[in-house]
C-alpha cells in the first residue's frame, strides 16, 4: 500500500478545534467519575510517558497513574516542558535516549514507551535506537504518517526539521517507518488537531496494529477508550500479541 497521498488527508475542520477544550473537559469528567476497571495486575515494567507540545508531565498525570495503578512503573520523560526538538533533530534525539536510559536505570526487564501527540514522534524514534531494551510503543493521537501540513499547528512539524518549511519528504520517511518492535497507534476520527488519517500505518503487521477511539485530541490522556487500550497492549506477554477488541 502507498503512503497516504496529500489529498486523502485533510486538517480538522475549525469546529472541531474549537470544540476541543469543552470535549476534553467532558472526558476527564467522565474519567473522574468513572468506575475503577478490573484487569490482571500488570507486571511491573517500566513505562515511560512523553507528553505532547507544549505541555509537561503533569498533562499525563491521569495516564501516568492509570499504569501505576494496573500495577506498572509508570513515570513521565522528566524533561519538564516539551518545547520542541532543539537543534540537530538527530543529536537532540541521542540526548534524550541517554536521558531515558537514566530513567530506566535499576529496571532490567524491557520498557513500554508511550506518546502523545508530538511526544508519540519521540517515543517512535527513541524505540528505534533503543529496540532491544524496549517491550513495545504506543502513540496516542500521533500524526507520524504524513506528507504535509495535516494539523491545525503546523508548526509542529517546522519544529522537528527546524526550518520554516513544510515536512522534509525525508523526514517524512523516516518519521513513517515504525520502530521494529512491537507497535501500536491510537487515534481518532474526531480529532480536532491532527488528522486522523495521518496517525495511521500503511500497513498492518504482526507487529504493527492501529485502535480508533472516540474522543478529542486534548483529552486523549484521560479518555476511557483510550486508557482501556492501553491497559489492553500493557498486559499483553512479549511477542506476538492478539488483537485489539474493545469491551462494551
Amino acid at each position: 500500500m502507498k503512503p497516504l497521498a496529500v489529498s486523502a488527508a485533510q486538517r480538522p475542520s475549525l469546529a472541531l478545534l474549537g470544540a476541543e477544550p469543552f470535549r476534553a473537559a467532558m472526558e476527564l469528567t467522565s474519567h473522574m467519575f468513572a468506575r475503577s476497571a478490573t484487569a490482571k495486575p500488570g507486571d511491573g515494567h517500566a513505562v515511560v510517558i512523553f507528553p505532547g507540545l507544549g505541555a509537561s508531565g503533569g498533562s499525563v498525570a491521569p495516564l501516568r497513574e492509570h499504569c501505576r495503578a494496573l500495577g506498572y512503573d509508570a513515570f513521565d520523560w522528566g524533561q519538564g516542558f516539551n518545547t520542541g526538538p532543539q537543534g540537530d533533530l538527530d543529536a537532540w534525539l541521542h540526548d534524550l535516549k541517554a536521558q531515558v536510559v537514566d530513567r530506566l536505570g535499576g529496571h532490567s526487564r524491557p520498557a513500554t514507551l508511550i506518546g502523545w501527540s508530538l511526544g508519540g514522534l519521540y517515543a517512535r524514534e527513541i524505540g528505534k535506537l533503543m529496540s532491544r531494551q524496549i517491550r513495545q510503543v504506543i502513540t496516542i493521537g500521533t500524526p507520524f504518517n504524513a506528507e504535509a501540513d495535516h494539523s491545525n499547528v503546523g508548526w509542529l512539524f517546522r519544529l522537528l526539521s527546524g526550518t520554516s518549511s513544510a515536512l522534509d519528504p525525508a523526514l517524512s520517511r523516516r518519521l513513517r517507518t515504525p520502530p521494529p518492535l512491537r507497535t501500536t497507534s491510537i487515534y481518532s476520527r474526531s480529532d480536532g488537531v491532527v488528522a486522523w488519517q495521518t496517525c495511521r500505518h500503511d500497513k498492518q503487521s504482526r507487529l504493527v496494529h492501529d485502535i480508533e477511539v472516540d474522543g478529542s485530541h486534548m483529552g486523549m490522556g484521560w479518555n476511557r477508550d483510550v486508557l482501556a487500550a492501553v491497559s489492553d497492549r500493557l498486559g499483553q506477554p512479549p511477542g506476538p500479541w492478539r488483537r485489539y477488541v474493545r469491551t462494551p
